[in-house]
Order: C-alpha cells, then structure tokens, then sequence
C-alpha cells in the first residue's frame, strides 16, 4: 500500500492518532538534499560562527523543517545586518516572541499601514521606497501590516484559512471522512502538517485552490520569512524597475512560490552566488534560492499569501 494510502486508513484509527502523526513525518517527501552543497557548507559556517550545531538547528530526521529550509533558506545565509531564526520552524508563541525581542524591530508608516520589520530591513525598505518615489513608482505594503512582521499566531491562522477550507472541499467530494477529518483537527500542529503532506501524495491538496501543495499556498505555522521580520510583501512586485530597484538596496524574491515576496538578505546581488544561492527565472521574474538538489517537479506559484 502507498504511504499515503496507508496514512489515510490509519487515520480512521483515533486511538493511534499521535503515534500514526508522528511516524508519518518519516515519509513526507523534500526535496534531494546535498550536504557537501555550497548553500549547506555556506549554513554550517554561519551555525559554527553561532555556536550552534545543526542537529539542534535543523533536525535531520524532521523532513518538514528540511523542506522548510529548502524553500525559505535563503534568510538564513544573508549578511551580517540581519538576525536569522535560531531554528528551521517554531514551534511556539513564546519561541517567537523571545525571538523577535532579541532581533528588535522598527515600525514605518508606508501607505498608511503600520509595518515592522528588523532594523536593517526596515532602513533598506525605506530607502528603496524613497528611491522608487523619485522615479514616479511607489512600493506599498500587500494585505496591510500583515505584508511584514508576523508572529506564531498569524502563521497558525494562515494555515487555519487553507487547512479548513480544504477539509471541508475534500469532505463534500467524499475523499475524506468525517473520522478522518476529526483526527487531523485534532492533532498538534507539526503532526498536523505531517498529515496534510502525506495527503496530498493523492492529489488531496490542501492549497487555496486546492490544485498544488499548501505549502506553495501558505508557510507551514512557525516557518514563515515573516517571523524573521526580514520578508516584504509588495503590492507593486510585477513591475521590473520596483524589483531591480528592492534588489539594489538588498531585497530578493526568494520563494519560488511566492511572487510578491521579497526577502532581506542585506547582500549584493554579486554577493548571493557566494552565499549557497542560485538564480532561477520564474514568470519572467528572477528568485534567489539555496543551491541543493531540488525535486524535478513542477511547483505552484501564489499571490495569495
């Protein structure tokens, strides 16, 4: 039986609900990784320079903090301006905010929404907007202050406003049952997640439109660039000169799935490659992603988050 034929049987089973979550983790796809990559020999400097191992960073055996990373990576390798996370993925509201007191934020009026973002970011967003205006464009907040910092709670009810909508869509075309769909709204939210990859292994995708992954739909809670205060979604990002102007003063599109969002990575664009990152063209538009093996399939592209 496929793994996630069997994830799906085991479901109806609540009395194992946990024990079925947890051992599921195991089997979630990621992509092929290469440790002896220039991204990971890049990342294990700056973890050594933190005194931290990568064990306590990244767990291996945690396949969704390893895709987590393999998606939202780029922060983590940017200059020495910026904060990264401590970890792949949060796991609470506490870690988070202890986090986010560390790193310290500065808050900017752009387009009358209150925006947060770390300090460095914030003197960068600024001076790019300024730079912007002067030519006769503009860069504004996308969805408001919700465009930059976030905390644990945001990231738990963006998963929320994919994960129970689907449930609900899979339910009416009858590919999920009421038991099933009882356990997994049950379950803690890493499990949680766990669950949901290994469904859409049978094309039950758990995205906006239910077409692709969620996770080309909205970051797993706790793993979002916006906790970092280091990502910017821009109204205006299908503008080329606004893109060229956000890269100049440090700000890259990083998410392959995510078009409105750019991340601050405090670098040159002639400083990325040095960093582990690549560049791939997607739409016309030019994202900056750590360099591992990556999976040969198609991915989605959102504007949704």
């Amino acid at each position: 039986m496929a793994t996630a034929q069997w994830y799906n049987a085991r479901l109806e089973d609540t009395t194992e609900t946990i024990i079925i979550a947890r051992r599921s983790r195991r089997h979630v796809a990621i992509p092929d990784s290469n440790p002896d990559s220039l991204f990971y020999r890049v990342l294990a400097d700056v973890l050594a320079e933190r005194g931290q191992a990568f064990e306590e960073f990244c767990p291996p055996d945690n396949p969704i903090s390893r895709r987590v990373l393999h998606d939202y990576g780029a922060m983590f390798v940017g200059g020495k301006d910026i904060l990264p996370p401590p970890v792949c993925v949060f796991t609470s509201q506490e870690a988070v905010g202890h986090f986010q007191k560390t790193a310290g934020w500065a808050a900017a009026k752009i387009d009358g929404d209150t925006v947060e973002l770390q300090p460095a970011a914030m003197t960068a967003l600024l001076k790019a907007r300024a730079a912007a205006l002067a030519e006769g464009f503009n860069i504004t907040p996308r969805d408001g202050a919700e465009a930059a910092r976030r905390d644990y709670a945001d990231t738990v009810r963006l998963w929320n406003s994919r994960f129970l909508p689907a449930l609900n869509h899979w339910q009416g075309l009858e590919r999920l049952t009421a038991e099933q769909i009882g356990t997994l709204r049950g379950l803690p939210i890493v499990d949680q997640v766990a669950g949901v990859l290994e469904l859409e292994k049978d094309g039950i995708f758990f995205s906006k439109d239910f077409s692709k992954s969620v996770l080309y739909s909205i970051a797993a809670p706790g793993a979002s660039q916006h906790i970092a205060m280091l990502a910017f979604d821009v109204n205006e990002f299908p503008d080329a000169r606004v893109r060229e102007i956000l890269s100049a003063h440090g700000w890259f599109q990083t998410v392959l799935s995510d078009l409105p969002h750019f991340t601050f990575l405090g670098l040159k664009e002639e400083e990325l490659p040095a960093r582990g990152l690549v560049p791939l063209e997607v739409h016309g538009q030019k994202f900056w992603v750590p360099d591992v093996e990556r999976e040969k399939d198609s991915f989605g592209i959102r504007l949704d988050e």
